[in-house]
């Protein structure tokens, strides 16, 4: 009688838990290019995902050295476009430029570069926006257009040095633009047969895959 010898369930062993740290955690939030307004009235793009959404209000994460998180706190205005993955090479073309002169050290340090005229360097397109002075990006399929509302402070126990690394700010929608293609016509819905944000996940872009189905709070 042969014995044969059980083999482990390589599948239960690829399931179980381990303790990490990784470096960063983007587990899959959607590419946002802020738009804001320079003091000398040009519009500086900065690339970003750090953004989650509660009715009108938008969170947003900003390091304390980005030209756009000081042009939002000086102005109060600013716009969100969200690219979808066919932008992906214009948003890594300003990935590593900054709009901060001299560059920050520590962005120095990885290789970023200051650039003035980020329209330029990305190829994007200005766009006059309705109610904020800074410019929409034309590729972008869904922009909003926001007002700083509040601005926060990393707290709890977080190491002194490290409180003022980035600043939490809120803002307040107060109007939405969306490209006719991607809207159900005669609705203010947004066809998600035709629109897929370009996603950060752990430092890599992505699309999304097929619609899995519904929630239950979704409209018809």
């Amino acid at each position: 009688m042969s014995m044969t010898t059980a083999k482990p369930d390589q599948s239960r062993a690829d399931n179980a838990h381990i303790e990490i740290k990784p470096a960063v955690l983007y587990v899959g939030t959607p590419v946002v290019l802020i738009t804001s307004l320079n003091p000398d009235g040009t519009t500086n793009i900065s690339p970003m995902s750090s953004a989650w959404a509660l009715f009108d209000r938008i969170v947003l994460g900003l390091t304390a050295t980005s030209k756009g998180r000081e042009n939002a706190l000086r102005e109060r205005q600013l716009v969100l476009n969200f690219p979808s993955p066919a932008e992906r090479p214009k948003v890594e073309a300003i990935a590593p430029t900054t709009g901060r002169y001299p560059v920050p050290r520590h962005k120095a340090d990885i290789g970023y570069r200051f650039e003035s005229d980020k329209f330029d360097a990305s190829g994007f397109t200005p766009q006059e926006a309705d109610l904020v002075r800074p410019l929409r990006i034309a590729e972008c399929p869904i922009q909003f257009e926001a007002e700083v509302v509040a601005s926060h402070d990393p707290g709890g126990e977080w190491p002194p040095e490290r409180r003022e690394a980035f600043q939490i700010i809120e803002v307040k929608v107060v109007r939405v633009h969306a490209h006719r293609g991607i809207v159900i016509p005669g609705t203010n819905h947004i066809d998600t047969t035709k629109w897929s944000p370009l996603l950060y996940v752990f430092r890599h872009y992505f699309g999304t895959g097929p619609d899995l189905g519904r929630t239950f709070k979704a409209e018809v």
